[in-house]
């Protein structure tokens, strides 16, 4: 009996919090719902549509046979087209027009006049003339200042602008006389790190600014170096016009300084930034690679095989000191190399490390730190002018990586150097002659990287390519790999040859990810 009006409680209670609940919404003047997301598959990817590349050496007066190599990803389908340019030209037609995916283009940039200038120009603050170069006798400041740094337009440079199909594994690099690719062309971004010698030890450093947009860019320059961060750091507020480029001599701002880390950030707007250290007037200079974003465990791959004597810059953008562990990922698997542990360098600045037991020992330098660090190796090597051949922190490959311009000929040999810092890796190695078209690539040649090691493969000229021509390489991991970093160096052919060039492979992709979408609330009626 008692269960039965327990029974009838409970169905009663129930009852009246029901109408309760009805009552309730019928007093809101819209219902919510919950809009449940689409039996339709969702979309985790797009095609790339566009890529914007900028290069600085090309066209510079007084640098003649200055060329642009590019190519887009072969096996994409679809229209594509590809223009180069010289920065600010509004008018004309282009130095080069592409619009077949998987060939290699090389077209020449003709240097323009010394004393031609775009018109537009930026705005400059100060004097618009170049800071003279300090006398590398003079001694190195124990505390270097900022000065005032002069803004100068400059003619030259090129623009590449990619779409479609053209746009999808894109790459894009400037070659020096000889062949020998300098540098890689930029993409606009916002952040940018540069690492080092500094004036005292190089005598000329050169920063290039070059907006391809059509909105003003407002810059700073935050210089950290060997005796701390640069006081005062009056080189802020630089304004670049749109579809100009910049330079300015870092000369007088570093002046004394042994090592230096140079960060380029927009508060407004968008450029490509390069920097140019040179020993001498009269000589080719050297490009600093891009160094990866500030982070407690960076890679920097492309360690070559040649003999000498490697220099790591390392930077702490920070107040905290940083407890800084190195790793050499070799052939023979990886290991703490002799001084590589326990470093500690204080915020804000930046050191300098020989690493001469890594003489003629090929692969990466894996670094771990407590903070966020960025680095840069320079090893004995490069143009007549240049302190050497530089190689930079970069990030794992996604997708795919890309080298433009590679030589096998001419008494030069170009090779990859792979490595896996932690788990094996199984890449895919296709090189691409200039006769390469749309269509499926070569199948190429597929290698094992072992876990904890770094492998030296050397590049082949693919058949029906021509004596002397350059060729494209694309490097592939395969599913499953674990991270994989890449650099592309250079050497004289033969026993011993000399280092010419390094160059870090970054990713080419054809997609980029896709938030996914999720459930959310709707109101009707509005």
């Amino acid at each position: 009996m008692s269960s039965a009006i327990v029974n009838r409680a409970i169905s009663l209670a129930a009852l009246l919090v029901a109408v309760a609940a009805a009552a309730g919404l019928a007093v809101w003047k819209h219902t919510v719902t919950v809009a449940a997301a689409a039996s339709q598959p969702q979309l985790h990817s797009a095609p790339v549509d566009t890529a914007l590349r900028a290069c600085p050496a090309p066209g510079l007066a007084g640098a003649p046979g200055s060329q642009i190599a590019l190519i887009a990803g072969p096996g994409t389908t679809g229209a594509g087209h590809a223009a180069v340019s010289r920065i600010g030209a509004s008018t004309g037609a282009p130095l080069a027009s592409v619009t077949q995916p998987g060939a290699l283009t090389v077209t020449g940039v003709r240097a323009v006049k010394a004393t031609t200038h775009h018109a537009s120009g930026t705005a400059a603050r100060g004097k618009t003339t170049h800071s003279p170069t300090p006398s590398p006798s003079s001694s190195p400041s124990a505390t270097p200042t900022s000065q005032p740094v002069a803004t100068v337009p400059a003619a030259g440079g090129v623009v590449i602008q990619a779409s479609g199909a053209m746009a999808r594994g894109f790459e894009a690099e400037q070659v020096a006389p000889g062949g020998k690719v300098s540098a890689r062309c930029g993409a606009p971004g916002t952040d940018f790190w540069f690492i080092g010698p500094g004036a005292f030890t190089i005598g000329h450093i050169e920063l290039f600014l070059m907006n391809v947009g059509s909105q003003p860019a407002d810059v700073d320059v935050q210089a950290y170096t060997d005796a701390g961060p640069l006081q005062g750091s009056t080189d802020t507020g630089v304004a670049v016009a749109p579809h100009t480029m910049a330079t300015q001599s870092l000369d007088k701002m570093l002046h004394g300084t042994r090592m230096v880390a140079l960060n380029v950030r927009t508060s407004v707007g968008q450029v490509v930034a390069a920097v140019e250290e040179t020993k001498g007037s009269g000589h080719a200079g050297a490009w600093l690679p891009t160094s990866a974003t500030p982070g407690t465990r960076v890679v920097i791959p492309g360690m070559p095989p040649t003999a000498g004597t490697r220099q790591l810059f390392l930077a702490v953008p920070g107040t905290q000191a940083a407890h800084i562990t190195l790793s050499a990922v070799t052939s023979k698997g990886s290991y703490h190399p002799t001084g590589g542990g326990g470093l500690d360098i204080p915020g804000g600045s930046v050191a300098q490390l020989s690493l001469s037991s890594l003489s003629a020992i090929y692969g990466a330098i894996e670094i771990s730190s407590n903070v966020p660090v960025t680095a840069a190796l320079l090893a004995p090597g490069g143009q007549r002018g240049t302190p050497g051949a530089f190689t930079g922190a970069t990030p794992p490959l996604e997708e795919q990586g890309l080298v433009a311009a590679n030589v096998s000929s001419g008494g030069a040999v170009s090779s990859l150097v792979l490595s896996a810092p932690w788990r094996a890796a199984k890449v895919r190695i296709t090189e691409v002659g200039a006769g390469g078209g749309q269509g499926p690539a070569a199948p190429g040649k597929v290698v094992l990287v072992q876990a904890h090691h770094s492998l030296l493969q050397q590049l082949a000229v693919p058949p029906g390519t021509r004596r002397g021509s350059a060729f494209a390489v694309i490097v592939t991991p395969l599913p499953g790999s674990g991270p994989l970093y890449a650099g592309r160096v250079v050497m004289s052919s033969g026993r011993g040859g000399a280092l010419q060039s390094i160059l870090p492979v970054s990713s080419a992709l054809t997609v980029v990810p896709l938030p996914d979408v999720q459930d959310e609330l709707v109101t009707p009626g509005r």
